[in-house]
């Protein structure tokens, strides 16, 4: 038996246990000790994390790949406080729901529980590792966990963290397990153990995601890219419209809820455009325009077809004046990523109009795509953002780590 064979069976062999010991307090008093040991070991994380930064640098990664690799205090606090608000959220592990009585008098419904072990493969940002690890946790599922090579010596020290924390807690640390082999042969193993892991989700850029679809024998849980569009409708208020483009795109641009396309009516580009597109320059961003939305500023380059399919994660941003909400929800239908999109407007029945139409995990009214975020929905930390239609859509927080299962309470019947 390999290596990669013998974690797996052994995550499984640790996650049956815990089915058996998993309750909500236990779960709880690990995240709280994992929290509290991520507090002590801020200096040594960031100590780790300088040496993935250096070697990047030396690579000639770039500066928004740098970006997500970084682990600084404000990172290391969010993942702190993100044990913390796991602690705090309601444990979907056993709950029953939708239960009725049929005719007969016996009582059916269904029972959350957990999906089982999952292999999670993810890239650059190694804050992954915990919410990944944590989220797993709480909803009673084993892990195993693989990251890139950049963030490697990150993700080692967050690894010892999340082992020791179940230690303490007498959990078979199996319970969470790490890929540390750079040979990718070993991943691509690793998604033929059908018989040991359930469920692969893959958080990176496309190449990966598509990769790791091909080659598994493993349900997997896609998340393609984000090109996510900010719409400004003809009611759109001019100054919402612009402070909603600017967050969008320029708050945090290396992450897939970013905006990589702007669409605006023609019937307000005049009146919109030329203050936007000036403080976009002002903020670095280089814009990429249709012929009409050109005219508007002298350094708009001409996009193409290919730009409006583009996930940039970088301070680029497509543009196109359409016609109105209709060509606006066609181009979005056509070009979008099923990620976040959302339109600008004071018309209720425009937003209602783009919110029954594009075909997206999040829609949005009069609000930022950069919301589009687990920990922002309520759900805590998320483990991925899925864009497809099943199991789950969108931010995926606790209840999209379960499954469920019928019970039926009966009183001797049987079928006649």
């Amino acid at each position: 038996m390999s290596s990669i064979e013998t974690l797996a069976k052994n995550t499984y062999q640790a996650y049956h246990e815990f089915l058996k010991i998993g309750n909500t307090r236990l779960k709880n008093n690990i995240l709280q000790t994992v929290s509290e040991k991520i507090e002590i070991n801020r200096h040594f994380l960031m100590e780790e994390n300088k040496k993935d930064l250096q070697a990047g640098e030396k690579a000639g990664l770039s500066t928004a790949f740098l970006d997500r690799l970084a682990l600084n205090d404000k990172r290391i606090q969010g993942m702190i406080q993100s044990c913390l608000e796991i602690i705090m959220l309601p444990d979907p592990v056993g709950s029953v729901f939708d239960m009725n009585v049929r005719p007969e008098g016996f009582r059916v419904g269904r029972m959350r529980v957990p999906i089982g072990v999952i292999g999670i493969i993810y890239e650059a940002r190694p804050n992954v590792t915990i919410e990944a690890a944590t989220l797993c946790l709480k909803s009673g599922n084993a892990v195993i966990l693989r990251g890139g090579s950049n963030a490697y010596h990150s993700n080692m020290a967050l690894v010892k963290i999340l082992k020791e924390a179940l230690k303490e807690n007498r959990v078979n640390e199996n319970q969470i397990n790490y890929i540390d082999s750079t040979d990718r042969t070993t991943v691509d193993r690793m998604l033929t153990l059908d018989q040991w892991i359930h469920l692969i989700i893959p958080r990176g850029g496309e190449g990966l995601i598509r990769s790791v679809t091909e080659k598994s024998s493993i349900p997997v849980l896609k998340h393609y890219k984000g090109v996510c569009h900010v719409y400004i409708h003809g009611d759109a208020e001019p100054s919402m419209a612009i402070n909603i483009a600017l967050n969008a795109k320029i708050q945090r641009p290396a992450v897939c809820n970013s905006a990589e396309t702007l669409l605006i009516d023609e019937s307000v580009a005049d009146k919109i455009l030329p203050e936007l597109f000036e403080k976009f320059i002002e903020s670095g961003v280089e814009i990429r325009g249709c012929e009409k939305s050109k005219a508007f500023h002298k350094e708009v380059k001409t996009v193409t077809e290919d730009d409006y399919y583009a996930e940039f994660l970088d301070l680029i941003i497509a543009v196109r004046i359409v016609k109105n909400i209709d060509e606006a929800i066609t181009h979005i239908n056509t070009y979008s990523s099923a990620h976040t999109d959302t339109i600008v407007t004071k018309n209720i029945e425009a937003g209602d109009q783009f919110v029954k139409n594009v075909d997206s995990a999040s829609v949005m009214v009069n609000a930022s795509t950069r919301l589009s975020d687990g920990g922002v929905y309520g759900l805590g930390a998320e483990i991925g953002i899925s864009t497809d239609k099943l199991h789950a859509r969108g931010p995926m927080g606790l209840e999209g780590l379960t499954t469920y299962k019928w019970i039926v309470l009966g009183q001797g019947h049987i079928r006649e």
